[in-house]
């Protein structure tokens, strides 16, 4: 086996670079352009809201937002 010895710095931002391709490569692999499997705009607010990680202003502009889409039932 052999050692390579590189600085720290250089170690980190190849760590970052891959973790970036990694991500980069799922999203691509994926179907980005894939209806979303839920069509009930109430079940997708609920879902949100389920987590408690978003605040009242953005909930009610996703609730806005997919009452302007024509994919989601209210």
């Amino acid at each position: 086996m052999v050692t390579v010895t590189i600085p720290k710095k250089e170690y980190e931002e190849l760590v970052e670079k891959r973790v970036k391709y990694e991500w980069l490569k799922q999203i691509i692999e994926g179907n980005t352009f894939a209806s979303p499997p839920i069509k009930n705009a109430n079940e997708v607010l609920a879902a949100f809201k389920s987590t408690k990680k978003y605040s009242r202003a953005f909930l009610e502009s996703l609730k806005v937002g997919l009452k302007r889409s024509s994919y989601f039932r209210i």
